[in-house]
């Protein structure tokens, strides 16, 4: 694994008179270039680890921390659709050797910890969770683009764009003013308005990756965990059973 050292400030900085000119499309496409260009748009892998802070929405008090906390991702290039699953993942967090919660997803079936989640409570799920990759179809055919109010995120001021999928779902996602590295993103979900915060950024000189250290989610306003990312695989083999599923009758 490649350990990320260094973080990244400010790396494409525009004057206010062309930003004032900058279209939505411009912006995402400086987003993009800033992450990696052609490497982010087909990473085809990315494998992550770190840890993960998990918080009682309740009372504020940390209900659980993953020391261990990994992400396996396949992905599939085409993504129309903003909230559902697609390509596959596979999430663990252990503290010790303790497994606090597994899920995955193979392209058809969905799994946790549990064994086999029905169809209909996954695509629920999902719903809640994916949304972030749908950047990389954005600039395809039949999205849509335009400006929200700027913002500010953490002190970096952002562009706000809606990006719409063909089937009309949206989603918020804030690029930083100075860098075009993306900072937000927010989406309605079945769990409440989603929103995630992306901070400390690092690129991968060998091969231009810019990758987040920290990312901070939050349904209605209330933060539900933060995972700090410390390693980083891009477009590596994935070990075989990854993406198995358990045997069906598991319970």
């Amino acid at each position: 694994m490649l350990l990320l050292i260094g973080a990244l400030t400010g790396l494409i900085a525009f004057p206010a008179s062309a930003e004032e000119k900058l279209t939505a499309r411009d912006v995402v496409e400086r987003a993009i270039a800033a992450h990696g260009g052609d490497k982010f748009l087909n990473p085809r892998n990315l494998q992550l680890r770190g840890t993960a802070t998990f918080f009682d929405p309740a009372t504020g008090a940390v209900r659980s921390h993953a020391d261990d906390y990994r992400m396996w991702r396949q992905f599939e290039r085409g993504r129309k659709v903003a909230h559902g699953a697609d390509g596959k993942v596979r999430i663990v967090a252990k503290s010790g050797d303790l497994v606090l919660f597994e899920v995955g997803y193979d392209g058809e079936t969905t799994w946790t910890q549990n064994g086999i989640m029905p169809k209909a409570q996954a695509d629920a799920y999902w719903a809640n969770n994916f949304g972030f990759g749908i950047i990389r179809s954005a600039l395809d055919d039949g999205f849509t683009l335009s400006f929200a109010p700027p913002r500010d995120v953490g002190g970096h001021a952002i562009n706000l764009v809606r990006i719409n999928d063909p089937g009309g779902q949206e989603t918020l996602f804030g690029f930083d003013k100075e860098s075009g590295f993306i900072r937000y993103m927010s989406f309605d979900s079945p769990r409440g308005f989603h929103e995630r915060i992306y901070d400390d950024f690092v690129r991968l000189p060998e091969i231009g990756w810019v990758q987040a250290r920290s990312v901070t989610l939050l349904y209605d306003g209330v933060v539900s965990n933060t995972v700090f990312w410390s390693t980083v695989k891009i477009g590596e083999p994935i070990a075989d059973g990854v993406f198995t599923p358990p045997a069906q009758d598991q319970k």
